[in-house]
């Protein structure tokens, strides 16, 4: 009986662990939520969204890519992106953009594709 019990013990802390990260840590394809990020903060952080293509691509005075893109609540934000963008956006189903929220728009240090 001691051994049965020494068996259920750590079988149930993994278990428990288990659900913990795929519930929580599993990274998803699930759009994400811009009103979950701080204006405050500068931390590097990862998104995922849809491309609005009916905007398209500007450029400001610095250089930078213009762009639109859309959360899972269709919130609309503003990107600015690096001056060059992975080629297929228009055909991507979702971007995951790597950067911090401004108060106006959303500054994009990275952008990979997701299809």
């Amino acid at each position: 009986m001691k051994n049965l019990q020494k068996i259920i013990l750590p079988g149930l802390v993994v278990i428990i662990v288990a659900l913990i990260y795929f519930t929580y840590f599993s990274p998803s394809d699930e759009l994400g939520d811009f009103s979950k990020l701080s204006t405050n903060s500068n931390a590097s952080v990862q998104i995922i969204v849809k491309y609005v293509s009916e905007k398209g691509i500007s450029r400001d005075r610095e250089g930078n890519t213009l762009f639109y893109v859309v959360d899972k609540n269709n919130k609309e934000v503003k990107v600015s992106g690096p001056g060059k963008l992975p080629p297929g956006m228009d055909e991507a189903l979702s971007l995951v953009l790597t950067g911090h929220l401004n108060n106006d728009h959303f500054h994009a240090h990275g952008i990979e594709l997701r299809n």
